[in-house]
């Protein structure tokens, strides 16, 4: 009798750690560091060249054109 109430209680506490272990779960997150590195940006200059050039020759341009209304009246 005291064997069949040892195997019992026994039972009726392993089993239920067992059950509620097998419920558990458990994760690792591994967080590596981040890197940051420098962007290299390469900007054509033309276009800055290109701009001063048209607004130096558009001075010009415009003068050219007002002498040749001037001409034409």
């Amino acid at each position: 009798m005291m064997y069949r109430l040892a195997r019992a209680v026994m039972l009726g506490v392993v089993m239920p750690c067992l059950l509620l272990n097998g419920c558990t779960t458990s994760h690792e997150v591994a967080v590596k560091p981040v890197e940051i590195k420098p962007i290299h940006i390469t900007i054509d200059v033309n276009v800055k060249v290109d701009r001063a050039l048209d607004d130096f020759f558009g001075d010009i341009d415009a003068a050219e054109d007002q002498l040749e209304t001037e001409k034409g009246e």
